[in-house]
């Protein structure tokens, strides 16, 4: 983790406020657009969130957070008490959304989908690669940073009130792309479904704030042992492995508990995993929130 100090907080839209995180112990870890830090907040809970501030900018980090009304303390935290001077705890970044070489980008956010995108427009117009985007949000007042999109890119920004417009013609948009285009997403549900429509599976890239619906077997019972400590643990099919792990005193983080972000990976050194997250979890790798095993027993590197 790493130890930093709430400098600023601003409203940047309806529900949204913008925290601006410094670090106290000297220059923050380096990330990349696509990336995202957890902050352990002051009420016991870990939230994920997306860097939206310059990878340039070694001395704080940037994120959003909007006020969910079916908060489980997360955001409610941030927006009621949160305070300039805080000191909080953020873990180094990760990228599992990250931008890859492409001839040309089209973006394509909505609302608090536009904070990983920030910086993957940003390094796309330093770059002189051709890129614009679509971002969309039921009022313009309700889509955080608007104002900045609309000063540094002008035309190339282009702001969809859905409510007064309606969404954009996705099946346009693709057959405009250039060959070889490629197109990044990040927003509700709704939103990424059409896109998936209307854009080739090679082409684009989503990331999720929910998990995609899908069907699994039923939950059954397994052992984790885990390999450092030598403890052997029981995990009942009503129960994850995560809590399982947390209870036995073994601190694995965790911040979505939908299989979204990344936070709680262990590695796996035997044993079938069986891979119920959303993000698609590396080889020897697991997300205990979520996964579970078609193995009996499950080895983990704990």
């Amino acid at each position: 983790m790493q130890q930093t100090v709430v400098d600023h907080i601003e409203r940047v839209a309806e529900d949204v406020v913008s925290l601006v995180l410094r670090g106290t112990t000297g220059p923050l870890a380096p990330w990349e657009p696509g990336a995202h830090i957890d902050l352990a907040l002051p009420n016991w809970l870990t939230r994920q969130y997306s860097l939206c501030g310059d990878p340039a900018d070694r001395e704080s980090y940037r994120v959003a957070v909007r006020h969910d009304r079916l908060s489980r303390g997360g955001s409610e935290y941030v927006h009621r008490f949160l305070r300039r001077g805080r000191a909080l705890d953020v873990s180094l970044p990760r990228n599992h959304f990250p931008l890859l070489p492409a001839p040309e980008y089209l973006f394509l956010a909505g609302g608090i989908g536009i904070t990983p995108i920030l910086p993957m427009l940003r390094a796309a117009a330093a770059s002189d690669v051709p890129a614009s985007l679509v971002y969309l949000g039921q009022s313009v007042e309700s889509m955080p940073f608007v104002d900045e999109l609309r000063s540094s890119y002008g035309d190339r920004a282009r702001i969809v009130a859905t409510r007064q417009q309606g969404r954009p013609d996705f099946a346009a948009l693709a057959s405009a792309l250039s060959p070889g285009g490629v197109v990044y997403a990040c927003g509700p549900g709704p939103m990424l479904a059409a896109a998936e429509d209307a854009f080739p599976a090679g082409r684009l890239y989503a990331e999720r704030f929910r998990p995609a619906p899908r069907a699994f077997a039923p939950n059954t019972a397994f052992e984790a042992v885990c390999a450092r400590s030598g403890r052997t643990l029981q995990v009942p099919d009503d129960e994850s492995l995560l809590d399982v792990l947390n209870h036995a005193g073994f601190p694995v983080a965790s911040g979505c508990r939908e299989g979204v972000c990344g936070s709680c990976e262990v590695t796996v050194l035997d044993g079938e995993p069986e891979h119920r997250d959303d993000i698609g979890a590396p080889a020897g790798r697991m997300y205990t929130c979520v996964s579970r095993a078609l193995s009996p027993r499950l080895v983990v590197d704990l």
